[in-house]
């Protein structure tokens, strides 16, 4: 009843479409400080926070919303799903994640597929989650998987903020079958698209090299990474792969990002003296193949200790990217600080760190001003899956908690629709 008595409070005092909101008696992770602000006052105008302060005053006319004393973070931002992408794994029409056959490989791009109808994207919502990269799962060239998206998770059809964000490619187990079975031939692959794509780079089509490996849509698909506007992702476990990737972006000078990065830990020093940020799973603590050998539930700790900028990606239930996301990801978050990571460094990996990874709208992730105002108002800690939003802003708007799994209680359990189910279970 606790999260029904605070949700009337803030149904009764604010109006979604108020032009200026003030947050009371808050405790902001501000993301822009080691601790949180206790009794702060949360400023929101026009869709953008305007100031954050302990114990200030309401501006006139504003519609005040008192916290309680709730931990008030920056909306959450997933270092990698498939939402819009995945609906029903085990049907191929709702599944956009990848091309197996034709001439796409760094150019397949999963922003035309995307679907903001989903009924996975309110759940997420509804869980904190307010921004995410969504990544390509496989491409028909090898080592490359394709061209990945950022998402804003506003209501509405329009939610891609950044697309064309990076380009993924994958070494190891996942495509070693279309690189002719080595990873040797992975990394040569990867390293001749670099080269060719910048041979190729402003030259007229009829001037185009006959013995190219790559297409001229893959050529323009790498552009941006060799001008450094773009990273290359690159998805990696094991210690071999990640050492040729900081090797590939010494070289190559250009941007690259460790996705995965089981075995990562061993080779922190490295990373961290590259300035190469890992987005990897704080829950994958057993091989799922032998490029996992080295799985360990503290590599995130290790990794931030060293000075390497991480974020996380966690799949729903250990299996597609696209399900709880939201859920998943917190429960990830809260995984690492169980194993060493420490609670600020935690909250940073799923707010402000994304944003910095993939380049998302500037200042989103934090609560200062200027920043985008997604915030989201907890019942609890956030990394506690068990705990959960009771108020979600977009843009400085406050979003429904509705999801397609609430309509389904209240329609076969009506009963007890005036009495939500524990927090977190919704």
């Amino acid at each position: 009843m606790r999260m029904l008595a605070l949700a009337m409070t803030l149904l009764a005092s604010a109006g979604a479409d108020a032009a200026t909101l003030a947050i009371v008696h808050a405790r902001a992770w501000t993301m822009t400080t080691a601790a949180p602000i206790d009794d702060a006052t949360i400023i929101v105008a026009d869709g953008r926070v305007v100031s954050v302060s302990t114990g200030g005053s309401p501006p006139s006319g504003a519609t005040v919303v008192d916290a309680r004393g709730r931990i008030v973070t920056p909306g959450l931002m997933s270092g990698g799903t498939q939402l819009g992408l995945a609906e029903v794994a085990g049907a191929a029409d709702t599944d956009d994640r990848s091309v197996a056959t034709g001439p796409l490989g760094a150019a397949f791009d999963i922003q035309y597929a995307l679907d903001a109808n989903s009924v996975l994207l309110p759940v997420a919502r509804a869980d904190g989650l307010t921004r995410a990269m969504d990544m390509p799962g496989g491409a028909a060239v090898a080592p490359f998987t394709g061209l990945g998206a950022i998402l804003h998770l506003v209501p509405g059809a329009d939610i891609v903020e950044r697309p064309r964000a990076a380009v993924f490619a994958t070494v190891g187990d996942a495509t070693l079958d279309k690189a002719g079975g080595s990873r040797a031939a992975q990394w040569i692959l990867l390293r001749h698209a670099l080269d060719e794509a910048r041979t190729l780079a402003g030259r007229p089509p009829n001037l185009a090299p006959r013995d190219q490996a790559i297409t001229r849509l893959d050529a323009a698909a790498l552009a941006p990474v060799l001008a450094r506007t773009i990273p290359l992702a690159i998805t990696a476990n094991r210690e071999s792969d990640i050492r040729q990737a900081i090797r590939l972006a010494r070289d190559e000078h250009v941007r690259v990002v460790i996705v995965g990065g089981v075995e990562a830990w061993r080779v922190a020093a490295d990373l961290a003296a590259a300035s190469i940020p890992v987005v990897l799973d704080p829950e994958a603590n057993l091989p799922q193949d032998f490029d996992q050998l080295g799985a360990r539930l503290d590599n995130a700790a290790i990794l931030q200790r060293a000075g390497v900028e991480i974020g996380f990606t966690v799949s729903g239930n250990t299996i597609y990217l696209s399900y709880d996301a939201g859920l998943a990801l917190r429960e990830g978050a809260g995984m690492a600080v169980a194993n060493g990571l420490p609670y600020a460094a935690a909250l940073r990996a799923v707010t402000v760190a994304p944003q910095k990874i993939w380049g998302a709208v500037p200042l989103s992730g934090t609560l200062s001003p200027g920043a985008p105002a997604d915030l989201v108002i907890w019942d609890g800690d956030p990394l506690e899956p068990s705990n959960a939003p009771v108020a979600v802003y977009v843009d400085g708007r406050e979003t429904s908690l509705r999801t397609r799994q609430t309509a389904l209680r209240d329609r076969y359990a009506p009963a007890r629709a005036a009495d939500p189910l524990p927090p977190g279970y919704r």
